[in-house]
């Protein structure tokens, strides 16, 4: 890397960790590019130059978490024996990682925040797409395995993935012993309903 594009990149980490310690303790909504400028002293132009937008500048952070939450989970996927055991552990790791995070409540108001441009809309969708593959390698290797009977694996991906959005919502005011056993009772319902004799 020669060396303009190594301070191009230098510049653009510098901007992204202010950033991010803006949007963690302002919120999402009451922190400006203005207060981004102050915080670092670079430019609104240098600033756009390398994220277009507050929201690409965001969604930049957000890419981030995903792949620290993605490194994490490689990293101890290896220690559950069986596809059941994974789900369970992908819900414990929401918990524990996606609660709690300090973007959480920033990123609430992001995804909130109904008008975006088409550039970030198609970023958010390619996010999406992203956990439906997650999910959709998960229930494969379930069914591959013998532990879950063949079904549609996009369907499920699709159901689990709105499962799981909508538990981060309903579990924001729960203690963290309280969302592992939500998440937990989720995941339940999810293999094996509720039903005496599920079909």
């Amino acid at each position: 890397m020669n060396k303009k594009r190594l301070q191009s990149e230098d510049t653009k980490k510098r901007v992204a960790d202010a950033a991010r310690g803006l949007f963690v303790k302002k919120g999402y909504k009451a922190t400006s590019i203005e207060d981004i400028v102050s915080a670092t002293g670079s430019s609104k132009g240098n600033i756009y130059y390398h994220f277009k937008s507050k929201e690409g500048l965001f969604l930049y952070l957000i890419d981030e978490w995903e792949q620290e939450w993605e490194q994490q989970w490689k990293e101890k996927e290896s220690l559950y024996t069986t596809t059941t055991d994974k789900m369970y552990g992908v819900a414990e790791q929401m918990v524990l990682e996606d609660l709690n995070h300090p973007l959480t409540k920033s990123a609430d108001e992001f995804f909130d925040n109904s008008e975006k441009p088409s550039d970030v809309e198609e970023r958010i969708t390619e996010m999406v797409k992203s956990h439906l593959t997650f999910y959709q390698a998960l229930i494969q290797q379930g069914m591959d395995s013998g532990e879950f009977k063949h079904n549609d694996v996009e369907g499920l991906s699709i159901i689990f993935e709105s499962l799981t959005m909508g538990l981060s919502q309903m579990s924001r005011k729960l203690n963290q012993k309280d969302a592992l056993v939500l998440y937990r009772l989720a995941v339940n319902v999810f293999l094996n309903g509720i039903t005496k004799n599920a079909t």
